[in-house]
Formats: structure tokens, C-alpha cells, sequence
């Protein structure tokens, strides 16, 4: 108790020096402050760039459209998808018609092949009393060889006309050489679309 009494006019003891020592605060607007002038100018800068990206893109957006617009629109002002439903209709419509077409070049063709398409004409003279090849005998066939002989025979008093079937390119009844003949020339000769009749004179003796 005397000892403290007697030091209490003594100083107080120092402080520590950690105690002493302390971190002073930091300032960020000191920090901040000297980079926000450019930092503005850079975003200004970047918006400008921007904005001028923007205008160009939207030019050429809008000259695409007009564009689009101008191959798409016709007179009465269509949008894209009648003009295509419009382009299909007329599509399906050529499809129909080239197929009612193909069905009849199939009917025609068949009809066809059953036209007569050869012929063959051997003109003579069967007998001597008359003048020039006025008798004659005429093959007409078509394709498979069906068809029919005419031949005609001339003389002063009068015409005598004979007519006989073909099938396949073969006579139902006995044929005379110029019957034969004509005949021959019909089934060897091209069809009456490429070339003209086959015709022959021959002189034939008497009857």
C-alpha cells in the first residue's frame, strides 16, 4: 500500500509500440477520381461506335426489305406466302395437265398402231389389148401387218376390183405375183409417216 502510494507521482508506463502504430484509412474517391475522366471518354466513345453500327445495319435491313418487297409483291401487293401458294396452285395444275396429256399421247399412240401406216402399189398391165399399167394391186397395213389387198383389173369391156384380208402381214386367200408384190413392198417399206407409198410398175403378160 506505501510502495503504490509512493508511486503514484510516477508517469504512467509508455504504450506499446503496436499500440502506437495504426493503418491510416484509404480514400477510394482519391483513387477513382483520376481515371473517371477517361473512363467517360471510352464509354462515350464505345456508345458513339455503337450507335453508328446500329444506323448502318438498320440502312441495310431496310434496302433488304425494299428489295424482298420488290421480287415478292406483285401488282396487287401480295405478301411472300400468297405469291408461293399461288406458284404451287400453278405448279399442281401443269403437273395435272401433263398427266391427262400423257394419258392421251398413250391413247393416241395406241390408236395409232392400229392406223394404216404402209402401203404398197404395184401398177400392170394384164393384158395386151389395153394400153399403159391401168390394173393395179394396193397393200395397206398398219403396223402388226393387219390390213387389207385391193387389186384392180382393166380391161376395154370393164373393171373388176378384188379385195382381200391381211393378218399379219399374210393374205386369207391366194395372192397373184402383183398382189404378192404389193404386198411385199407395204411390209418392207417404212410407215406412211416416214416416207411415201412404195409404187412399182411391172409388166405383166396375158392373162
Amino acid at each position: 500500500m506505501q510502495d503504490h502510494l509512493l508511486d503514484s507521482g510516477r508517469p504512467p508506463p509508455a504504450p506499446d509500440a503496436d499500440a502506437r502504430t495504426e493503418d491510416p484509412p484509404i480514400d477510394l474517391n482519391a483513387l477513382v477520381a483520376p481515371s473517371v475522366g477517361a473512363a467517360v471518354v471510352g464509354l462515350t466513345i464505345v456508345v458513339f461506335v455503337l450507335l453508328v453500327l446500329v444506323l448502318i445495319q438498320a440502312r441495310r435491313i431496310g434496302k433488304l426489305r425494299r428489295r424482298l418487297d420488290g421480287l415478292t409483291r406483285g401488282a396487287d401487293g401480295a405478301s411472300l406466302d400468297t405469291v408461293v401458294a399461288g406458284h404451287l396452285d400453278k405448279v399442281y395444275a401443269v403437273a395435272r395437265e401433263l398427266d391427262d396429256l400423257s394419258a392421251r399421247s398413250a391413247m393416241l399412240e395406241a390408236a395409232g398402231r392400229r392406223a394404216i401406216q404402209r402401203v404398197g402399189l404395184v401398177r400392170f398391165n394384164p393384158f395386151e389389148d389395153t394400153g399403159g399399167n391401168q390394173s393395179f394391186a394396193l397393200a395397206m397395213t398398219d403396223v402388226a401387218g393387219n390390213g387389207f389387198i385391193v387389186s384392180s383389173l382393166h380391161t376395154r369391156t370393164g373393171t373388176r376390183v378384188y379385195a382381200k384380208a391381211v393378218s399379219d402381214g399374210r393374205s386369207d386367200g391366194a395372192l397373184s405375183a402383183e398382189e404378192t408384190e404389193a404386198l411385199r413392198l407395204a411390209m418392207t417399206g417404212p410407215s406412211a409417216g416416214a416416207g411415201a407409198a412404195r409404187v412399182r410398175d411391172r409388166v405383166a403378160g396375158p392373162a
